[in-house]
């Protein structure tokens, strides 16, 4: 420092020098790290532990190939924080929603972007046309799926089915012989278990979603989730008919009536395995391995068989069953479509397709890439459907979906009510 003329204290140049590399280096730092935020990504989603662990890996093969900064953030809140973030502006770049009517809401209200078109191309050229119909509202292409999870599904003891000389059912009249010919040979066809605590009578509802979409098909299924026809209507009660056929038949089913009612879904394909088996058939989402026993489990491909709940009305193929999480855009900028877009292709899905735990709808997918052949199996099934829809019960009002829908199921099986009864109370419980 030294005085000027007037007495006042000033800078010398050495000190003005080092000021302006100060300033320069202040602004380099500013811009770095404008630039290192302009890179993040927010996904903000349900998945957790596990689930999220999967992702991350995902997540890291575009992290490393594009040079952006993907970070996904998991929370058991998401949905009700999802909603606070997008009304109060601040919502995450990227969400994954897990039901088709919270995207439609939240595209609705004007939260969400459109996809790009690139994104849009890819969706067109990499995934049947269900998938599409599933991520749009109002003619606007809002959601791409990646993971998905599905339900119709039979299990059965692969040695015992071949010691036997059962063939697998392509439809509905090749399984009522079948199951003709199990109760002829002296062994229950299913095993089904309805006890889950509170939520007890929730298998039933699957049970009826998946024969809703082969009897009456996906348009009225639709309605029906809606509320845009009565929870019943002639329609559920025919779909009704198909599963009282089985369940209320003490020959087609492990333990009749009682078992169902208190038999616990996760133990209820066990009987499959026993030695001797109780029963050859479980219907079951791909989640139901889990509950396999231990010995099962370790020699799936070898002792496991599975396939899809055979179709009623041909023209709707074999449907399918389940749900999945769509990613949607609350913020265009850089990198969220190219993010977007890699998850359209396959290898966006093979580091979890590889782990397991997970099913994928791409056509482009390579089986073999999966870890093991029930999987490959699964995801053939779902690839192929030409008709998929998510779980009804969960699309419901929750007073309804998981609330008198499961308990109707069970009053129904139970004797306690007729399927009109069950029926026309479920509907009665719909929130006006």
């Amino acid at each position: 420092m030294m005085k000027n003329r007037f007495g006042k204290m000033v800078l010398g140049l050495g000190a003005l020098a080092l000021m302006a590399g100060l300033t320069s280096c202040s602004k380099k730092n500013t811009a770095a790290k404008k630039n290192e935020e302009d890179k993040t990504i927010l996904v903000f989603g349900a998945s957790r532990g596990e689930e999220a662990a999967r992702l991350e890996e995902i997540i890291k093969v575009f992290n490393e190939k594009t040079g952006y900064n993907v970070v996904y953030e998991g929370s058991p809140e998401f949905e009700t924080q999802i909603q606070v973030q997008a009304a109060a502006g601040t919502p995450p770049d990227i969400a994954m929603i897990p039901q088709p009517g919270m995207m439609q809401t939240f595209a609705e209200q004007g939260y969400l972007k459109p996809l790009p078109q690139n994104v849009v191309n890819r969706i067109d050229s990499n995934y049947a046309s269900v998938w599409k119909d599933l991520g749009s509202y109002k003619g606007n292409v809002y959601g791409v799926f990646h993971r998905v999870n599905a339900k119709s599904f039979v299990w059965y003891n692969k040695a015992e089915w071949a010691k036997r000389g059962y063939s697998i059912p392509k439809t509905w009249d090749e399984l009522k012989s079948l199951e003709d010919q199990m109760v002829k040979d002296g062994i229950s066809p299913w095993t089904v278990g309805f006890e889950s605590g509170a939520a007890s009578g929730w298998p039933g509802t699957d049970w009826l979603e998946d024969m809703m979409l082969r009897t009456a098909g996906p348009d009225v299924y639709d309605k029906w989730v809606k509320h845009e026809i009565p929870f019943n209507d002639p329609a559920v009660l025919n779909a009704m008919k198909y599963i009282q056929d089985i369940f209320f038949n003490d020959s087609y089913v492990y333990g009749g009536r009682t078992n169902i009612l208190t038999s616990n879904y996760g133990d209820s394909i066990k009987p499959l395995f026993e030695n001797p088996p109780k029963a050859m058939m479980h219907r079951e989402g791909n989640f139901i391995t889990g509950f396999l026993p231990e010995d099962v489990q370790a020699n799936m491909e070898e002792k496991v068989g599975v396939f899809a709940l055979p179709s009623v009305d041909s023209a709707w193929g074999t449907p399918v069953l389940g749900g999945g999480d769509q990613f949607v855009m609350f913020n265009e900028k850089p990198g969220v479509s190219e993010f977007l877009e890699f998850l359209t292709t396959w290898e966006g899905c093979i580091p979890w397709a590889k782990v397991g735990g997970a099913l994928f709808p791409h056509k482009d997918q390579n089986f073999a890439d999966y870890s093991n052949a029930i999987e490959r199996q699964l995801a053939e099934i779902l690839v192929n459907a030409s008709v998929f829809r998510f779980d009804g019960s969960g699309q419901m009002p929750a007073e309804v979906g998981s609330g008198t829908f499961w308990t109707g199921m069970v009053n129904w099986v139970s004797g306690t009510e007729s399927a009109e009864e069950a029926l026309k109370n479920i509907d009665q419980s719909w929130p006006q």
